[in-house]
């Protein structure tokens, strides 16, 4: 991607899928991400393949830091998910950075709708325009048993 004045030094994002560290993300998410405790490794694998990924990484090292991901058409409706900080670089603002780069990047393609769900990190999403459903009884879920 390009340089962000909101991320801090030292960091970049990028949506390179060749960069994601997908053994690290699959780490991240089914050993310390309440909502993806217990993924297994193949369907971490297919939900990357089938997403926009954002990844943010040490400009030194290059290793990766943190991660989002975007299920989207590219049109009309993008559901942000999966986004993590590891642990020894929270604090810095990545988080923030990581989520506006992906509300920026799903706006430039006319998505009229993003969508997450989140249980405890309302006060990362909420200064850049997330909000509750205005209306959440026109929404309805179908959920299946996992993994």
């Amino acid at each position: 991607m390009t340089a962000d004045p909101r991320l801090p030094e030292g960091y970049e994002i990028s949506t390179d899928p060749a960069r994601i560290d997908a053994g690290t993300v699959h780490r991240w998410l089914s050993t310390d991400a309440y909502w993806a405790l217990g993924r297994p490794r193949e369907t971490q694998d297919k939900a990357i393949g089938g997403s926009l990924n954002f990844g943010v990484y040490d400009t030194v090292t290059g290793a990766q830091v943190a991660y989002a991901r975007v299920i989207t058409d590219r049109a009309t409706f993008a559901w942000l998910c999966d986004v993590y900080v590891d642990p020894a670089v929270r604090g810095k603002g990545l988080g923030t950075a990581l989520v506006t780069a992906v509300r920026d990047a799903v706006r430039e393609y006319g998505v009229r709708r993003v969508l997450l769900a989140t249980h405890d990190a309302h006060e990362v999403y909420a200064p850049l325009g997330f909000r509750p459903l205005e209306r959440p009884d026109q929404w309805m879920a179908l959920i299946f048993e996992q993994y």
